[in-house]
């Protein structure tokens, strides 16, 4: 797996190779070099927060050289065309505009110079921003996919961990809500994570006593609980998206370390599968997970307490679930019950494909860790590609299928 990853990696590298506009500060500082000693310059960009960076930066580095801007424009080309407008009234005269790349192609500027980034070859897919947009948007997924490795290879498992994921983040974001809002201190924020956390595992809980008290099948009992989940994350936030949260939340979400430039949840996720390997491959009770999942009735005759493995199992399932949750707040600062929509594909896949045997009994935490980057890489880089979304899905299917395949292939063996 980890050369298959290697292998996926090589390939968006190369297949998202091609020539890109710079945006970072060095291209601001190159492009404020070109305008050289020109009076009456005009900084333009769009409405991105990149291209508002990009503008700040050029118009610091014009400033810096004793050279500032008549003005610096933001927004759609109506918005800068009525500025230009503005500055000729004002007698203002602007010799030359300097915008980004999206921008230069606008028709507003008539016979104005236009000076853009020199564009560079680069792969996208290796840029420092979408090597980070890749480790934010596994993070969730992988933390989830703790819990529901242990759950395959007992030989079960959880459908209801997308919903358990809205769940916890509208309860998160309504106690947040309710116990000061927008004016809510860090012991507010962690008493309301730690029971949105706590909930989503009593669900994950009462899934268990469903299975091992009354013998229902896991995949009935979790995709009736993924329908209770997510009514109860409606009925909770009323059908609306929580907005009232501090700024102060998206510290987990959107934080990262100084030194390594490494998302807080990154390290958050690196964490748990420190953890979870250390449990599953050290202690007795990781241990009897894959004596349940290999064989049941030899695990009981042997002494071993099947039912509550069964039972933390879930609930860890359903706890790791909620820390997803209180993840997605800190990332989107709201919570909605419109979150986690087909997670459980995707943590299934992540697992599936880190070669865990959907029959139980065999799996590995790094082998998911794996896995769940296999899948980012793959959804990442048929984004950058330009593929469609529903392409996408037929692709993704496919991986899973053959994961599956792969191993009923290797078990015959």
């Amino acid at each position: 797996m980890v050369l298959v990853l290697v292998a996926l990696c090589g390939y968006f590298a190369w297949a998202t190779y091609g020539l890109e506009a710079p945006t970072g500060p060095a291209a601001a500082a190159a492009l404020a070099e070109q305008a050289g000693s020109t009076s009456g310059v005009v900084v333009v960009a769009g409405m991105t927060p990149e291209e508002e960076a990009f503008a700040l930066a050029v118009t610091e580095r014009l400033a810096a050289l004793g050279r500032p801007p008549l003005a610096s424009l933001h927004g759609d080309p109506s918005t800068v065309r009525e500025g230009l407008d503005a500055l000729a009234t004002r007698g203002r005269k602007v010799e030359l505009v300097l915008a980004t790349q999206g921008c230069a192609a606008w028709s507003v500027f008539g016979e104005l110079r236009v000076v853009t980034p020199q564009a560079r070859k680069r792969s996208l897919f290796l840029a420092k921003s979408n090597l980070r947009n890749i480790a934010d948007q596994i993070a969730v997924i992988a933390i989830i996919a703790v819990g529901m490795t242990a759950v395959i290879i007992t030989g079960g498992i959880d459908l209801s961990v997308g919903s358990l994921l809205a769940l916890a983040a509208v309860g998160c974001a309504w106690l947040v809500s309710r116990w000061g809002g927008e004016r809510a201190g860090l012991g507010v924020l962690l008493l309301a994570a730690s029971c949105a956390t706590l909930l989503c595992g009593l669900v994950g809980l009462f899934s268990g006593l469903m299975i091992t008290r009354f013998r229902i099948p896991p995949f009935i009992v979790t995709l009736a609980m993924m329908q209770v989940a997510s009514g109860l994350a409606f009925m909770l936030a009323k059908g609306q998206s929580i907005y009232d949260l501090p700024a102060s939340c998206t510290w987990l979400g959107r934080g990262a370390d100084p030194l390594l430039g490494v998302p807080f949840a990154v390290w958050l996720m690196l964490a748990t599968y420190a953890a979870a390997q250390l449990v599953m491959t050290r202690t007795t009770a990781g241990r009897a997970v894959y004596a349940v999942g290999g064989n049941p009735e030899a695990a009981r005759l042997s002494g071993l307490r099947t039912q509550s493995t069964l039972l933390w199992v879930y609930l860890a399932s359903g706890l790791a679930a909620g820390l997803g949750g209180v993840v997605t707040v800190s990332q989107l600062k709201a919570g909605a019950p419109t979150y986690g929509v087909m997670y459980e594909l995707y943590v299934i896949a992540a697992v599936v494909v880190g070669g865990t045997s959907l029959s139980g009994g065999q799996g590995s935490m790094l082998g998911t860790l794996v896995g769940a980057f296999i899948i980012a890489v793959i959804r990442n880089g048929m984004n950058l590609m330009g593929i469609e979304p529903y392409t996408q899905k037929v692709v993704l299917g496919m991986v899973i299928l053959l994961a599956v395949l792969l191993d009923m292939l290797k078990k015959r063996r």
